[in-house]
């Protein structure tokens, strides 16, 4: 099989997490494939030849260390990022001994997790992916590389975080985000059901997007399930 020039392959057996892992780099623009028994990630890896494989330390089947180890002697030569609960130095010196480039430990942060794949692809001169850098939705525009929103030619006074969420938003306008996946995307935790961060984060936002906070139209509210970003229509002309 030839070798994949673009894909990232996750290993990991949490399917929840690696799930919400893969929907935020994809939104992200990186091609993403799962897989969750340890048994078959060595063969997967060798047949594939994928550009990173982000590999969980503890695996059913076969654990992290070893496939590390089993591929690099087999002479896979791409990135390994390991993904690890434990905060122990040794597990992570280890991991390097065995032939990982790079480390994240749990409980994972997407936007590092996302900096340390490009910064592995950048040292291995691997082609990334690239999403689109620039949103549009009527009189609303959002940059993600200057991290700057417009409404109509005015710039909106937003704050970190808050772009953030906006960005994460729009980039999946016409689908729900819950709660859960929001908190993973944005802060790499689990939501706990109480934190209502989120919640007031997005009645800030509301008004300054030129949404009404009472009768939102534009960033709604689908109870019971999270929030969806509804595309303005364009401007009448």
């Amino acid at each position: 099989m030839e070798a994949d020039n673009s894909t990232i392959l996750i290993v990991e057996d949490d399917q929840k997490l690696a799930g919400l892992i893969s929907d935020f780099l994809q939104q992200q623009g990186l091609r993403v494939e799962l897989e969750a028994n340890g048994s078959d990630a060595v063969q997967r890896i060798l047949d594939t030849q994928p550009a990173v494989v982000v590999l969980d330390l503890m695996l059913p089947g076969e654990d992290g260390l070893s496939i590390c180890q089993r591929v690099r002697e087999a002479g896979f030569a791409r990135p390994i990022l390991m993904l690890t609960a434990r905060s122990e130095d040794q597990d992570h010196i280890q991991g390097l001994e065995l032939g990982a480039d790079d480390y994240v430990t749990k409980p994972v942060r997407p936007q590092v997790l996302l900096a340390r794949i490009r910064a592995l692809l950048r040292r291995s001169g691997e082609p990334e992916q690239v999403s689109t850098p620039r949103l549009s939705f009527g009189n609303l525009l959002i940059d993600n590389d200057r991290r700057e929103a417009w409404l109509a030619e005015d710039m909106i006074e937003l704050t970190g975080a808050e772009f953030d969420l906006l960005w994460l938003l729009a980039s999946n306008a016409g689908r729900i985000l819950s709660r859960e996946e929001i908190f993973v995307s944005l802060r790499g935790i689990e939501y706990d059901g109480q934190d209502r961060s989120i919640d007031v984060r997005i009645s800030r936002i509301r008004p300054k997007i030129g949404d009404d906070p009472d009768l939102p139209r534009i960033i709604k509210t689908v109870r019971s399930k999270g929030y969806l970003f509804v595309a303005p229509s364009p401007e009448p002309q």
